[in-house]
């Protein structure tokens, strides 16, 4: 099957197929709509489900692309949120996945970040994680980023539906990324130096 995933940028003609994706009501994992990485907890806690969903929507509509869309035989299958880092406030905030204070940390807008992925139940499992990472550092070296940075989650037992949207640590050790930090036990925070790729 993974010969036959088609991934794109999600533009704005494209909304539809993400939105079908999500599901219209559920949007993705508990209403969030990709609106969880981007803004601060109080704010994203203060928004209701409609409210992510248009915010997302205007992301998508204003541009650049915020991710990429997976097809099968031109459904929906996945979906992996990729942009600068300073477009995920959360992301570029938090505990967990902040930039390292020692590591050299080039210009914050050069270094991309891979926040989340969802995909089709029935997809799961194939291989499409893989799949839209690689796809997500092609689209990071076309957007000029120097490096690609994802906070993934190291297991200890198998995962329970939904924690892996953070990205698997293996997924991303085999395509090239190493561990820069590790503030909690399962959450190393990964980075591909795309100069050295």
């Amino acid at each position: 099957m993974a010969d036959t995933f088609d991934i794109h940028p999600l533009t704005a003609d494209r909304w539809a197929d993400l939105e079908d994706l999500f599901g219209p009501l559920r949007g993705a994992n508990s209403g969030c709509w990709c609106m969880w990485p981007r803004i601060k907890g109080a704010d994203y806690k203060a928004m209701e489900k409609t409210g992510r969903k248009d915010a997302f929507r205007a992301i998508v509509e204003a541009g650049p692309p915020p991710g990429l869309i997976a097809y099968h035989r031109g459904k929906a299958v996945g979906w992996c949120a990729i942009g600068p880092r300073p477009a995920s406030s959360r992301f570029q905030a938090a505990k967990t996945s902040r930039p390292p204070e020692d590591v050299s940390e080039p210009d914050a807008s050069s270094v991309y970040a891979i926040t989340c992925f969802f995909i089709r139940t029935g997809y799961r499992r194939q291989g499409l994680m893989r799949h839209l990472a690689s796809a997500a550092v092609e689209f990071a070296i076309a957007n000029n980023a120097v490096a690609v940075d994802a906070c993934t989650i190291d297991p200890e037992k198998p995962l329970t539906w939904g924690e892996g949207f953070v990205g698997i640590a293996s997924v991303f050790r085999n395509l090239g990324f190493s561990e820069i930090a590790r503030r909690s036990p399962r959450r190393p925070l990964m980075r591909l130096k795309l100069s050295e790729r």
